[in-house]
């Protein structure tokens, strides 16, 4: 193509300095070191993975860094790094209009500008959106002057956070019978509870493996708001280095609130008019009282009770960031707000490929894989997507990678390692399936799916040592009906049976 005067032109433009950008944005550079690949980031630093290591064949573990883009440039002679947001995209003409007023034509483009924060009341002062490192920065200026804030939200940044907090009492709103849902079923999470008041070191208890089946959930569907306050996802040791204490000195107070919502939210003038009555943060076995104090703001739950806080942290979760980019481009998009890519992480228009956060998988998953929002894969979606960025350039065929085979993630929470694997909470198995369990109080945290007496997915919980024996298990979907119960059995030791 023949650039306009003032019009740049690159062969590979890629939208976002989060992980899945900048890993995209590598992996074309070293394919291609002879042509520029153009980095477009709203932000004076990017992500970048430090300390990979593959801890086994689909589970990986890395640290996320902020680093200057020129580092970047840097280590990549040929990524130019373009610091402004994106005005416009006209794919029809494959050209991108940055804020900053520039034009830039690109061959192919991949489009990985992340999520945003779903916020529970947009505009409101006292409503803090959780979801990166700047939010958490705010975050914590403001729990320095805290006595009481309220958390609604039960994905992990939430989860985190609760345990995180010292000092400031927390009253956590869930829509959940139990904490942690996205990662865990009602056993991990009472697992974890006594963590939230733990002062000192518990003794372990052994209790018992047992076999039970679940009970059918209803998702609803939750109103999807904006943001337009951008910024890279916090990674699960997000809150290391902050210094998360409130303004009283005893360390955890945290008290629950179950299966419900935020109904409204009500500023202090607003809530005297209204003379009712907020609660005292509950205390065990006592008749809760109604609140003396004066609070800057009040939260109504949808199970009638009234909490006043010093302010709330929304961390609901995220939408994919597709709005700069659908005006005027008739991209598929799927039904959580994605942009629709196939298995080759191309959307629905010629020449754009999408990778992380903002893109829906719509490729027909393996049966013990499925999409989250997480770090670990962006990092997989993003060097996928360059990868096959590169095959489509050159004409060749490119299989799926195999980071797709089983969903497979290792995190922290409370101080514990957490693997999940596969299907670990079911997802979509329905009714037809059995979990398996095994747990010592305080110590660790072993749960199966099984069905047809196949392992279909695992929560591992502690240092159990399991992960790669129950991955080989899932991935080779071997029968193991006649192992029973003993599976689990801690005497036995699985592996030998399964190398």
């Amino acid at each position: 193509m023949a650039a306009t005067p003032g019009v740049a032109r690159g062969r590979f433009v890629v939208v976002g300095g989060g992980i899945a950008g900048v890993t995209c944005a590598e992996k074309l550079a070293m394919e291609f070191p002879s042509e520029d690949i153009f980095l477009m980031t709203t932000s004076p630093v990017i992500k970048a993975v430090t300390n990979f290591k593959q801890v086994s064949k689909t589970l990986e573990e890395f640290d996320v860094e902020e680093q200057p883009s020129s580092l970047l440039e840097k280590r990549y002679p040929n990524i130019k790094v373009i610091q402004s947001g994106v005005k416009q995209l006209k794919s029809g003409e494959h050209k991108i209009f940055t804020e900053d007023g520039k034009e830039y034509m690109y061959e192919k483009l991949c489009l990985c500008a992340g999520a945003k924060p779903k916020l529970i009341f947009e505009g409101n002062p006292y409503v803090l959106g959780i979801r990166d490192t700047d939010s958490a920065q705010a975050f914590q200026k403001n729990l320095a002057r805290a006595e009481r804030i309220v958390v609604v939200g039960n994905g992990g940044i939430a989860l985190e956070l609760v345990y995180e907090i010292q000092g400031c009492e927390v009253i956590w709103a869930i829509k959940d019978k139990a904490i942690g849902n996205t990662f865990f079923d009602a056993g991990a999470a009472e697992f974890l509870i006594p963590k939230l008041s733990a002062e000192k070191q518990e003794t372990p208890i052994e209790c018992k493996r047992t076999k039970y089946t679940t009970e059918e959930s209803e998702e609803k569907e939750r109103p999807v708001a904006t943001s337009d306050k951008l910024g890279s996802a916090l990674g699960p040791d997000w809150h290391e280095g902050l210094h998360l204490k409130g303004t009283k000195e005893f360390s955890h107070k945290v008290h629950i609130e179950i299966l419900c919502e935020v109904k409204k939210i009500y500023l202090q003038q607003e809530f005297i008019q209204l003379q009712r009555t907020s609660l005292t943060f509950p205390k065990e076995e006592k008749n809760v009282e109604p609140d003396e104090v004066l609070w800057p703001v009040y939260v109504e739950l949808t199970n009638g009770k009234i909490y006043g806080c010093d302010f709330i942290v929304s961390a609901t979760g995220v939408v994919p960031n597709v709005k700069p980019f659908l005006d005027g481009n008739n991209f598929a998009v799927g039904e959580d707000g994605g942009l629709k890519v196939d298995k080759h992480m191309r959307t629905s228009l010629p020449d754009i490929y999408a990778a992380g956060d903002i893109c829906t998988a719509a490729w027909e998953p393996s049966p013990v894989w499925h999409q989250m929002r997480l770090w670990t894969q962006a990092r997989q979606m993003g060097w996928y997507a360059g990868k096959c960025m590169v095959a489509d350039t050159l004409g060749e065929s490119v299989e799926m990678d195999f980071s797709f085979e089983l969903f497979a993630h290792v995190t922290k929470f409370f101080n514990y390692k957490v693997v999940v694997l596969g299907k670990y909470n079911a997802q979509g198995l329905g009714l037809d399936h059995e979990l398996m369990l095994r747990c010592t109080k305080g110590q660790e945290y072993v749960k199966v799916v099984m069905q047809n007496g196949r392992m279909m997915g695992a929560v591992l919980i502690g240092e159990t040592d399991l992960e790669e024996t129950f991955e080989n298990l899932i991935l080779n979907q071997m029968d193991l009906s006649a192992y029973g119960e003993d599976l689990l059995n801690p005497d036995i030791d699985i592996e030998d049976y399964f190398d």
